[in-house]
């Protein structure tokens, strides 16, 4: 690399690339990250958002596409060859529509990824509709085959169609090694091909000069010099990169590969490049099962405790059905003789470590990869040792995320989802279950996988008959935590069905149910009353469940500002058209308080009459929910409200009396 290059990307701001690959999203690697996150993920949060920009190097074809996505209702499709970090740039493109890196977002732009197939998308639920401003990404690179791919482009263009409508934009991410051009003349989208933008593979150097940067590395351009490097920044994923410049901070940050860049650097490069075959090597020379299952339980436990590795190997053995020598444990080679042959540390602190970065991750790639058969019984085994009492929290959540990592990479999700069910059905008390919380995470975050858990999210929460409290905690807490960050129109979905069942845990998915519809933008809330009141008319059994949670909705404690007076009112008509009556005393009683204290609430009165559309009935309900409320309080600012209350109750009954050619009787022959 030349003074100049380097020169060229040491800036501490800016759009820089990262972590993006054809399928993955990584920000860097080390103990808080690539160990407590388990594998690559990616959620469209404002501070994740913020963190790949530090790290993102525009490809080239990058500043085409920012220039085509500049005109409101503008969509862009992104092709490359894979490896090259489209994800990445689709991201920071919308990113980059943000004023000042996003502060737009804190007055309500909408930032969401949209569903790409069918399996994405649930049956009750319609894609969210762009609102003015919105930016959205459309990811297609995990789809394969043609079929899928031609109904993707058909999903493609009813979502431009609302976008350009909107003034909204879009970036869609195109699948590798499809022919493209033949798919969209299928998808009757001829259209679309020159909406489309090529990027080539970014410099590999300035990605891991990026990434050592923002990671405050104390190097300079000549040691970045060697062959091993360089082969590594020609040929690699970008995902590898970053990965790459992770390990060497993560080589820094454990003070055990001395105190200068180049033994970081090295110990990273070996890490990238040999640990595969190393671990081969091992293996060709490790034949017991003892012996193995030992490696195995020390790379899924590395960084835990001697004596609580020694116990989860025990407990591997007898999960694989391997009968134990019957000579007493005196005469056997002791634990420390087989770690030392295995070439694993154990700490001063009493902790177990591999000799070699990254080497516990190579172990654990290799026995998923290489023992399938043993997989079912893996699963078995995690599920027993992570019940061990001597794990802290931070400990166990490790091992179900390293554990998780293997499934998913083998292409066994189900695994995965499996234990968080289990885990979360035997789960005790009012505490909700953190391993299945950490399992149910990771999947929905995954890249090829989130869809498949979001489906199985949904279909728990609609499944008939009765679910276990815990399942419902967890559920709950996954859609506030995660979906709701990422697709808050699915955990809308998902918690509207956990809320209206019957158990305590119930009352959970309905609070978070209605702090997901009162988010930053507001959005949510009417969509959310439109669902309640259709679910409360065309249902028989259980139509007050929703009535029910409408009306707590609708309450003034519960809605936006400024209000939106059109959904409020078409709730409130629907609360005012049914029983039970005394769900209404709260709900009014509570808007004339705010239209009381605060201006803003002026027409909170009159919008609520108006949603009676003239019922007597409902009128006169209203009528006698006023005065007790008048009477609660001599405030005179109370009673400007009621008198006024009270004359647009008189209004609407004259207009309805006139109708009908009948005389008007008011309020004040009543009081």
């Amino acid at each position: 690399m030349t003074e100049r290059d380097h020169v060229t990307v040491s800036g501490s701001r800016g759009p820089v690339n990262s972590g993006g690959g054809d399928q993955y999203v990584i920000y860097g690697a080390g103990p808080d990250w690539m160990v407590r996150k388990g594998v690559a993920h990616f959620r469209i949060a404002r501070e994740d958002r913020v963190r790949l920009a530090d790290r993102f190097v525009p490809p080239p074809g990058y500043r085409v596409a920012a220039d085509r996505l500049e005109e409101p209702g503008s969509v862009v499709l992104l092709d490359g060859p894979p490896g090259c970090g489209r994800r990445a740039a689709a991201i920071m493109l919308l990113h980059g529509l943000g004023a000042d890196g996003d502060a737009d977002e804190e007055e309500g732009t909408r930032f969401e990824e949209l569903p790409a197939t069918a399996e994405d998308a649930t049956k009750d639920q319609r894609p969210p509709a762009p609102g003015e401003g919105g930016r959205f990404l459309l990811d297609l690179s995990g789809i394969t085959d043609a079929g899928t791919y031609d109904k993707a482009l058909h999903r493609l263009v009813a979502y431009r169609s609302d976008v350009r409508k909107a003034g909204a934009r879009m970036v869609v991410v195109l699948p590798s090694g499809m022919e493209h051009a033949h798919a969209m003349e299928h998808a009757h989208a001829p259209d679309l091909e020159p909406l489309r933008v090529r990027l080539e593979r970014p410099r590999g150097v300035a990605v891991v000069v990026r990434y050592l940067r923002m990671d405050r590395m104390p190097f300079r351009p000549a040691d970045l010099g060697g062959d091993a490097l360089r082969s590594l920044c020609d040929r690699s994923p970008v995902r590898e990169l970053a990965r790459l410049a992770g390990l060497v901070r993560a080589a820094r940050d454990s003070h055990r590969f001395g105190t200068d860049f180049a033994g970081w650097l090295d110990q990273a490069v070996h890490a990238v490049t040999d640990r595969a075959g190393e671990v081969r090597r091992q293996m060709s020379t490790v034949r017991t099962a003892p012996e193995r299952a030992l490696l195995l339980a020390a790379a899924v436990f590395e960084e835990i405790r001697a004596d609580t590795v020694y116990e989860a190997w025990h407990r591997l053995m007898r999960t694989v059905g391997h009968e134990e020598e019957a000579t007493t444990e005196l005469a056997r080679t002791d634990f420390g003789e087989l770690l030392e042959a295995l070439r694993i540390e154990r700490a001063a602190d009493g902790r177990l470590r591999f000799e070699r970065l990254a080497y516990a991750d190579a172990v654990r790639t290799y026995f998923w990869a290489n023992f399938p058969g043993l997989r079912d019984d893996l699963r078995d085994w995690i599920d027993e040792v992570t019940e061990l009492s001597s794990l802290t929290y931070d400990e166990r959540t490790n091992v179900v995320l390293r554990f998780g990592e293997r499934s998913l990479a083998v292409g066994r999700p189900d695994h995965l989802f499996g234990l968080a069910v289990r885990w979360a059905d035997r789960a005790t008390g009012s505490t909700c279950e953190p391993r299945a919380v950490a399992a149910l995470e990771l999947g929905l975050a995954h890249e090829e996988f989130g869809g498949s858990f979001r489906k199985q999210v949904y279909e728990c929460a609609v499944r008939p008959g009765p679910l276990s409290d815990g399942l419902v905690r967890v559920l709950t807490a996954v859609c506030r935590q995660s979906l709701g960050a990422t697709h808050p129109d699915q955990a809308m979905v998902r918690l509207h069905h956990l809320a209206v069942r019957e158990g305590k845990a119930a009352h959970e998915a309905r609070e978070a149910l209605l702090e997901l519809a009162a988010d930053r933008d507001h959005r949510l809330y009417p969509s959310l009353i439109g669902r309640l009141r259709d679910r409360a008319s065309r249902e028989q059994r259980g139509a007050e469940r929703h009535l029910r949670l409408l009306t707590e909705l609708l309450g003034s404690d519960r809605a936006p500002q400024p209000p939106p007076w059109p959904a409020l009112f078409k709730g409130w008509s629907t609360v005012f058209s049914r029983p039970p009556t005394e769900l209404w005393t709260p709900l009014v009683s509570g808007w004339l308080s705010a239209a009381a204290s605060d201006p803003a609430q002026f027409m909170a009165p009159e919008v609520m009459v108006g949603a009676t559309h003239g019922r007597t009935a409902a009128l006169h309900r209203l009528y006698v929910i006023a005065c007790g409320w008048a009477r609660s309080s001599h405030h005179p600012d109370r009673a400007a409200v009621a008198a006024r209350f009270w004359q647009h109750i008189d209004h609407a009954q004259y207009a309805r009396t006139e109708r009908a050619g009948a005389g008007p009787r008011t309020t004040e022959e009543t009081r």
